[in-house]
């Protein structure tokens, strides 16, 4: 209802409901005048992130993207999706159980979006899964659905104009269900709105995910910047 993807898109003057192919599409596999990589190794790769690397409009160009990331085994590329229900027929050949360097996280939002999403992703063949409960709208049951399959459970308020509350609550529900699953949780940010024992709080975008690390309430985790290091 309120995707970031709007925002950025439109702070270049770009539709968000047209999908194309952007300037930097093989960004992975350009080479300097030297001949060496623009992207240097060990980079993690932001993929897809003003739209998703499984819709529709992107099957035409997926096959090339995989060829990519298959190439460029030196990166780490992170994909999320809203779309676990096509991951299984959009994966490439060689896939297997997954390439390594490569994590798939499906977000959830709410419960039934967890509860359509979750057993799915769960069951598909993916080496790195993880998930991602951003904008947490309400409080989420996973139905003892978490595990080991997943690496991580990232939580986050919703921002930008017209932002939805976020309830430290469900946040902290949230955490409380990934330390009985040993699951590594992170809180990323507050949101706009975010309700602690009852008050609500406007929070600038620039204090959101400063706050959210003030709370120090994550674990077993890494930031995604040092990823697979």
């Amino acid at each position: 209802m309120h995707c970031y993807v709007f925002r950025r898109d439109a702070e270049f003057e770009k539709d968000s409901n047209i999908v194309a192919k952007t300037s930097s599409f093989n960004l992975p596999i350009r080479r300097d005048r030297q001949g060496v990589w623009k992207v240097p190794s060990s980079t993690l790769m932001w993929t897809c992130f003003t739209s998703d690397f499984f819709i529709e409009e992107g099957d035409a160009w997926r096959e090339e993207a995989w060829l990519m990331i298959h190439r460029r085994s030196d990166l780490y590329f992170y994909i999320v999706t809203k779309r676990p229900e096509r991951i299984a027929k959009c994966l490439p050949d060689d896939w297997d159980d997954g390439y390594e360097n490569v994590t798939i996280s499906c977000t959830m939002e709410n419960q039934r979006r967890s509860d359509e999403r979750l057993p799915l992703f769960r069951e598909l063949p993916i080496r790195h899964k993880a998930i991602i409960c951003e904008p947490l709208l309400e409080r989420i049951d996973f139905r003892g659905g978490l595990g080991s399959w997943c690496e991580q459970v990232t939580v986050g308020g919703e921002s930008g104009r017209g932002a939805r509350v976020c309830d430290y609550a469900w946040v902290l529900d949230i955490r409380r269900q990934c330390l009985e699953a040993k699951v590594p949780f992170l809180f990323k940010q507050t949101g706009a709105l975010f309700r602690k024992d009852g008050r609500l709080y406007r929070i600038p975008r620039n204090q959101q995910m400063a706050q959210a690390r003030r709370a120090a309430i994550g674990f077993q985790t890494n930031s995604i910047e040092s990823y697979r290091q």
